[in-house]
């Protein structure tokens, strides 16, 4: 099995404080890479610290809710300040203000957007800024969702800044290949402040906090575990096993670990001349609309009773 030691190397890890951002920072520093970790909440990201520190690992913290440039400039800073360099970039920073679109607000929207999508794109920038004037390569491990491949009821803001951290991935993939920089969207699933507050998760989620094992049908069936689960794809990612791997989505998740596709034709139809209305009627529903594409996360397949 290939080494995966990232000794020396650097990096910024966005919301980090807690839940899947704190795993990814614990699974980077345990493989040698010395770690800013993330947070608004300044106790929560000093307690962050201690708790890599005191596993041996190597962390700072840097509090500042991410979104703008100078807070973006900031992160990439203050690891350079502290460790020299800039190696890897995680953003993982989110919040959620769900509401369906009919009582979504500007604010509920703006919100969302400006942490995750603009968040994202901010960091990024800055740090890929830095790692071509090191010109030693680097990784961008972007955290997309579920939602952000199929969409999700209520959550018009979180789905569009997912799906676009995606359509990012692939496009800055593209421009930052010569410079040796690996960009990749993950989509991890995990038992988490969010998905506690689905009715059908919450018993197994209880249950695993009380010392229980999560079932195999979680954990491979729906793919769905513990940030330390998702965390492992952050250290491959970085290292140097991953050096062919960019522009893909790839899902973690208990067990389970999975590329996703690009967006790309599934049918196609052909009249001379071009289309009309009257012709796509007559057509659609035996060639390219007759087998339409499912949207929304499928429902967890639970063991019948």
């Amino acid at each position: 099995m290939p080494s995966i030691d990232l000794t020396g190397k650097a990096a910024v890890v966005t919301g980090s404080g807690r839940g899947l951002g704190l795993a990814y920072a614990h699974a980077l520093a345990a493989h040698g890479a010395s770690v800013v970790v993330n947070d608004v909440d300044e106790a929560v990201a000093e307690a962050a610290v201690k708790s890599i520190a005191e596993a041996g690992g190597k962390a700072v913290a840097e509090v500042v809710p991410v979104g703008t440039t100078e807070a973006a400039e900031r992160l990439v800073n203050r690891a350079v300040e502290e460790f020299g360099r800039l190696d890897v970039l995680v953003t993982n920073a989110g919040i959620l203000r769900d509401k369906v679109l009919w009582k979504m607000t500007d604010e509920d929207f703006d919100a969302v957007i400006t942490t995750h999508l603009k968040g994202t794109f901010t960091c990024a920038r800055a740090a890929a800024v830095r790692m071509r004037e090191q010109g030693e390569g680097g990784s961008l491990i972007l955290v997309g969702s579920p939602a952000g491949q199929r969409g999700n009821f209520g959550q018009t803001n979180y789905a569009a800044a997912k799906a676009g951290i995606a359509a990012m991935a692939r496009t800055w993939s593209m421009e930052l290949g010569r410079a040796g920089i690996t960009v990749n969207a993950i989509v991890p699933v995990a038992a988490t402040a969010m998905t506690e507050t689905i009715p059908a998760f919450a018993p197994y989620i209880e249950a695993m906090r009380g010392g229980e094992p999560l079932p195999d049908f979680l954990r491979k069936g729906e793919g769905f575990g513990t940030p330390e689960d998702c965390a492992a794809l952050v250290p491959f990612l970085a290292s140097e096993a991953a050096r062919d791997v960019t522009g893909q989505a790839i899902g973690i998740g208990g067990d389970k670990v999975a590329l996703w596709s690009h967006p790309q034709e599934i049918r196609a139809a052909y009249s001379d001349g071009g289309w009309t209305p009257g012709t796509l009627a007559d057509a659609w529903p035996i060639s390219v609309g007759a087998e339409l594409q499912t949207v929304g996360i499928p429902a967890p397949k639970f063991p019948e009773a």
